[in-house]
């Protein structure tokens, strides 16, 4: 039985691996048979994690964080969990391909996933020209048109960099203003190949096999109109991952995993959350790996208080 098992492999499980690693505990990390390294893994340049003063490409960042939690000996496992037990002193994870894991502590650090736009044309056409990754996807529309949806940091990113291989790039806003920080802004705007479009949103997708357009309506007045493009990128945000653990944890009004006050204890004593499962608002790389050290140092002090319980309770009987 192990110690701690780690669940996700972004910034914050592999931050809570590194600190659970060098406190002696032996971490099992479950990164995602598909998605490991977490969102990171889909981000071009990373200019405000510190220690950088360059910058770095997200797979870069989430390379060296492995390799950094691996030389204190946590161990790494590529799968997806498929269920959880949690109740009781000893917690257990059933991976996707039948092993099971036994812990004295979970932590729950399994990140977010894109946000969808709800439309029937969307799954139909995802891989045909709608995209949720810049990164992954960008270099299939070398000189076309396309579009991406959202008004924040992540469209802004998303355009900047896809600028390097469309022709013309439109970004589609529900408002008419920005969320986005102000020098993403202002590089988007400064940007000869990006041309906003304000007050719209995407009513419907065309194609048959691929994308060739969408329908947008204007979020003013109702009225509709077509846009001839040849890719789809949506970024209009994430929603926590926390699929695994409806009806066993507590959640908060936002779907995120509720803890107690500023520490990572969940309502089920022994299992620990960690990253964008507990933050709704700020979502960033580093603060998901602060949520990690949290994490990773509650599952300590919960350990040792365990321990020395065990060891009071012996001294008793003798």
């Amino acid at each position: 039985m192990r110690q701690v098992i780690i669940i996700g492999s972004g910034p914050a499980g592999y931050t809570a691996a590194i600190y659970t690693a060098r406190a002696g505990l032996a971490p099992l990390v479950i990164a995602s048979a598909v998605e490991a390294g977490g969102e990171l893994m889909k981000t071009t340049e990373v200019e405000n994690f510190p220690g950088f003063p360059e910058g770095i490409m997200g797979p870069d960042l989430m390379d060296l964080m492995q390799k950094q939690a691996e030389r204190f000996g946590a161990e790494v496992v590529y799968d997806d969990v498929e269920d959880l037990q949690l109740d009781g002193p000893v917690k257990k994870v059933v991976l996707g391909d039948g092993t099971e894991h036994e812990a004295e502590t979970i932590i729950y650090a399994t990140g977010s996933a894109y946000r969808r736009l709800g439309l029937e044309a969307e799954d139909r056409l995802s891989g045909y020209g709608v995209s949720w990754c810049a990164t992954c996807d960008g270099f299939f529309f070398r000189e076309r048109t396309i579009a991406v949806v959202g008004g924040g940091d992540s469209a802004m990113e998303e355009a900047t960099f896809l600028t390097r291989f469309a022709d013309k790039v439109h970004v589609i806003v529900r408002r008419d203003s920005l969320r986005a920080s102000k020098i993403m802004q202002e590089r988007a705007q400064e940007n000869p190949k990006i041309e906003f479009i304000w007050n719209a949103e995407v009513a419907d997708i065309h194609g048959d096999g691929e994308v060739t357009g969408v329908t947008l309506r204007d979020t003013t007045d109702g009225t509709l109109r077509e846009l001839d493009i040849q890719g789809l990128f949506v970024a209009i945000g994430n929603d926590p991952r926390t699929h695994l653990v409806h009806s066993k944890l507590a959640l908060t009004d936002e779907g995120t995993i509720a803890v107690d006050g500023r520490s990572s204890r969940t309502s089920i004593p022994g299992v620990f959350a960690a990253g964008d499962v507990v933050d709704p608002f700020y979502r960033q790389a580093v603060t998901a790996a602060a949520s990690g050290t949290v994490a990773a140092l509650d599952a300590e002090h919960y350990l040792a208080a365990k321990a020395a319980g065990a060891a009071d309770l012996v001294g008793a009987a003798e």
